[in-house]
């Protein structure tokens, strides 16, 4: 079988650097592959997105708001890691917004304070909050269903023919004022805001109601072996959408702080062996890849199996450090 060119280009080891820590929900969070779980947070796949010399630590957690995520003491894990220098990506919302004691705050009072505390003790520590408002919910509902938890939908069953009847066209919001709250803090302590709510948005809207669907746990019976039943969650991300979720917020984050555009990674495709990448083998993400088109992929550390490429397909190679053919 014939091959198409390869170009390799490789990575030199950095020995310094500088981390990004990551505080959230669980649209952000790292996820389990267990079982081959397809469940991302945009979070897990941002190192794609990103040179060896930035650091992702992912800290964000399932269900937490920003109350929560206080009051287990999970800031101060991250308060205690953070150097001069470091970066802190604050994004809550979805969880502030649930009634239950241990985790609701109010847009305009308790949320904002809490939003202020990460960013000024970031500051003190000699680290530069990034704040970012919710990703929206995909829902094409006029009225949303009510739902007072995001997790329980990784238990949903469906979809069910009813709801399939109501969805409309237009993608409708059910953040209201968490919204806002974030960007008003970033104006107020002059902070990076990235609207993470409206640049997915404008993503799922324009998508429209089925091709949304793609960037979502949202499977019909027997279409993914990991939910054989299928799911309707609108709210968690699959492998895709988490990175094309990440990338578009990379973008944006890239836009405004230019220490880290010097380090932003352009690829069409990542392979890594801890799920942070699109796919868990190179020969994978050469298949994904259409005939007659170039793409770059990027590989993460590991000994791999280098991967036949068919003619016709003309692939770039990023290795990333400790990257290695066999």
């Amino acid at each position: 079988m014939a091959v198409a060119i390869v170009v390799f280009l490789s990575s030199f080891k950095k020995n310094e650097g500088f981390t990004v820590f990551m505080i959230g929900d669980s649209t952000m969070a790292n996820k389990s592959l267990k079982g081959g779980a397809k469940e991302r947070g945009w979070g897990m796949a941002l190192q794609c997105y990103f040179d060896d010399f930035v650091r992702i630590d992912n800290h964000a957690v399932n269900g937490r708001s920003s109350k929560s995520f206080i009051d287990e003491g999970r800031w101060q894990t991250v308060v205690d890691k953070i150097q001069p220098g470091d970066y802190v990506f604050i994004q809550f919302g979805h969880n502030d917004e649930k009634p239950k004691a241990d985790r609701h705050t109010d847009p305009g009072t308790t949320f904002d304070a809490n939003l202020r505390k990460f960013v000024l003790e970031t500051r003190a520590k000699g680290g530069i909050p990034v704040l970012f408002n919710a990703v929206v919910r995909r829902n094409f509902f006029v009225k949303p269903p009510k739902n007072d938890d995001d997790e329980a939908l990784r238990k949903t069953v469906g979809p069910p023919a009813k709801d399939l009847k109501q969805e409309g066209d237009t993608l409708y919001d059910t953040h209201g004022d968490y919204r806002w709250a974030p960007k008003n803090v970033a104006a107020e302590q002059q902070v990076v805001f990235v609207d993470a709510n409206t640049i997915t948005h404008n993503l799922e809207q324009g998508l429209g109601r089925e091709k949304s669907k793609k960037l979502h746990m949202w499977f019909l019976p027997g279409e993914e072996p990991s939910v054989p039943k299928g799911r309707q969650d609108n709210t968690h991300y699959n492998v895709y959408g988490a990175h094309v979720v990440a990338r578009l917020l990379a973008d944006d984050v890239c836009r405004q702080i230019p220490e880290l555009k010097k380090h932003a990674v352009k690829v069409d495709y990542s392979v890594a062996s801890n799920g942070i990448g699109d796919f868990f083998t190179p020969q994978e993400a050469v298949d994904a890849v259409a005939s007659g088109e170039k793409a770059t992929i990027q590989v993460f550390a590991g000994e791999w199996e280098k991967p036949t490429v068919p003619k016709g397909k003309k692939v770039k190679w990023r290795l990333r450090e400790g990257a290695r053919w066999k």
